[in-house]
């Protein structure tokens, strides 16, 4: 997949669950499922969101949720065919796309 692409990424809490699974993990393997290029999940170390709230690792007494981020890389079609079934799975967080251009997949 060289060429133009669409990132999407989504921003939700380490503690969001969906059907009894972590969102984050029922996300990439749904994904996986769908047949989705690549997908990577990544820890945030500190962050905050529309709530306000600040989550970081440095303040386990105050929140152990922290931020988990999700970068999908597939064509256009593909991500915009998935769109509206992961705006239902996340029920608050930060869902958007933006065109890439891909130099460089696999070996």
């Amino acid at each position: 997949m060289i060429g133009k692409a669409k990132l999407l990424k989504i921003y939700v809490g380490e503690k969001e669950r969906y059907e009894n699974k972590p969102l984050y993990q029922h996300l990439i393997y749904w994904l996986k499922e769908k047949g989705i290029s690549g997908v990577t999940v990544l820890r945030g170390i500190e962050g905050y969101g529309q709530d306000k709230v600040l989550h970081t690792y440095r303040i386990l007494e105050m929140s152990s949720d922290l931020p988990m981020v999700l970068e999908i890389v597939d064509s256009s079609d593909r991500i915009e065919g998935i769109l509206p079934e992961i705006c239902e799975m996340v029920p608050k967080g930060l869902v958007f796309t933006t065109d890439i251009e891909v130099h460089k997949y696999g070996k």
